[in-house]
């Protein structure tokens, strides 16, 4: 089966989220599986750069935004299709973010013509079917069926709360038939809504996690469209991510100081030393390294942590933070660094060694998400033996076994699940989490559970198969 993959960022080519790993990872995943993916992305810089063996496998006179052609090769481990239009994606920096840190202006035109562009290809490459990521691609069903095409399409949520919404001026623009703004269509509150005409056009719909397919269809979770989800609730599906278990691995993983596995975590202690060392914090070996690793958001739940950090330090541990985001609270965390100089250790942006480090060198890595339609952060965790301690919402639900009185009698634990995602909740987990840690029996039969989570592509990439071929029979 040949399946169009299409989105707009792709690991190892352009990345600002978890969108990139995933659809930089499935492919390889899909093709054990007998599927064989094409990754249709949109030609920035850094794609084109990486293409190799390009050449025209498409010209298109009629997109949105005016013509371009389409570009077939590989980049790495990928089969490639790049929309090569200088006008709409030859442009420095941020895929979605001009200069000042806004968005460009015409990204309603932009992700229009990644969505057009991916019907045309879909049909002339006789695909059987197209796997569109996200609102960026949420228009390539509206193209298919407005065009006629039977092609099916999967379509799959990697988070809700990013809509992509647009006035509707921009409808003209789209080149679809009148009828499609419409409330049966891409019309959504007045405006045209790329996610939410993914939603309707798509034969199925994934998310990235069966409790996130359950939230979403709650009012609570929804994002007000939990109404058109829980209607289309029979063709709605969570499926986990994985991670590519190859490039997350504590035995190989070039940016560590010391390299280990299950059998022999012991060189952990080297690369914790390390991590200390970067952050200019001081440890002691009868309490825990602490690590956040991620945007400094509310989604995240950075500030329930810097509201936590009392507990926290009450451990005798310290804290390790690494991430970006709203300047009030990049601001609240330099500033908990500066208050405790030593305990709390910051670098803002982003640095992969130090990330590394901090999977591979803190004790507990901690995930205190409002919201998490699968989180990445405790799939790598778990992965390299940094115990998670996450709330107990989406995908972080699915993916770590509290490791109460009752899981840890059964052996099955494999971190610290707190509910619901408030300060003095993550302040108990906080204190439970250093209690474990001083537990010289438990302790390191609670990290070996984590490092034995499969936390790998196999599983899920079978279950997507198993979709794309049902909505391909159907």
């Amino acid at each position: 089966m040949r399946v169009l993959a299409v989105a707009s960022e792709a690991v190892p080519l352009i990345k600002t989220g978890g969108l990139a790993d995933v659809v930089g990872a499935l492919p390889g995943a899909l093709a054990a599986e007998g599927v064989a993916v094409t990754t249709l992305l949109p030609g920035y810089p850094a794609v084109l750069r990486a293409l190799e063996g390009a050449e025209e496998i498409g010209r298109f006179a009629e997109l949105p935004g005016g013509a371009a052609r389409v570009l077939g090769g590989r980049a790495g481990h990928l089969d490639l299709a790049v929309v090569d239009a200088p006008a709409l994606f030859e442009r420095p920096g941020s895929p979605y973010l001009g200069p000042g840190g806004d968005d460009w202006p015409d990204n309603g035109v932009r992700f229009a013509a990644l969505g057009a562009a991916a019907a045309r290809l879909a049909v002339r490459g006789g695909f059987d079917a197209v796997h569109a990521h996200d609102w960026q691609a949420g228009l390539a069903g509206a193209y298919l069926r407005h065009s006629g095409a039977q092609v099916p399409v999967l379509f799959t949520v990697h988070n809700l709360a990013f809509q992509g919404g647009f006035a509707a001026s921009l409808f003209p623009l789209l080149g679809l038939p009148a009828e499609a703004f419409a409330l049966a269509g891409v019309e959504f509150h007045g405006g045209v809504g790329f996610l939410k005409a993914g939603l309707w056009y798509a034969e199925a719909i994934s998310t990235v996690s069966p409790t996130y397919a359950d939230e979403i269809t709650t009012p609570e979770g929804g994002m007000g469209l939990d109404g058109l989800l829980a209607g289309r609730a029979d063709v709605l599906h969570g499926i986990l991510n994985g991670i590519d278990t190859a490039e997350w691995n504590p035995a190989r993983d070039p940016h560590l100081e010391a390299r280990y596995d299950a059998a022999d975590p012991a060189p952990r202690a080297t690369n914790r030393a390390a991590l200390c060392r970067a952050l200019g914090l001081t440890a002691s070996a009868t309490a825990p390294v602490f690590g956040f690793i991620g945007r400094f958001t509310w989604q995240k739940g950075i500030d329930l942590l810097l509201d936590a950090l009392p507990a926290l330090l009450s451990t005798g541990g310290v804290l390790a933070l690494l991430g970006s985001g709203e300047a009030a609270l990049e601001a609240r965390a330099r500033a908990a660094a500066q208050g405790h100089p030593g305990r709390v250790g910051i670098e803002t942006g982003y640095r992969e060694r130090l990330a590394r480090l901090i999977y591979g060198g803190a004790d507990c890595v901690i995930v205190p998400s409002r919201f998490e339609p699968c989180g990445l952060t405790q799939l790598c965790a778990l992965r390299y033996g940094a115990v998670p301690i996450v709330a107990r919402v989406g995908g972080l639900a699915d993916t770590v076994v509290d490791a109460n009185q009752v899981a840890l009698s059964a052996g099955c634990g494999t971190g610290v699940v707190f509910s619901p995602p408030s300060a003095g909740m993550l302040a108990a987990a906080l204190r439970r989490g250093g209690t474990l840690f001083a537990d010289a029996a438990t302790w390191p039969r609670l990290q070996r559970n984590a490092m034995a989570t499969d936390v790998s592509w196999s599983r899920s990439a079978a279950r997507y198969a198993g979709l794309l071929r049902a909505i391909v029979r159907r």
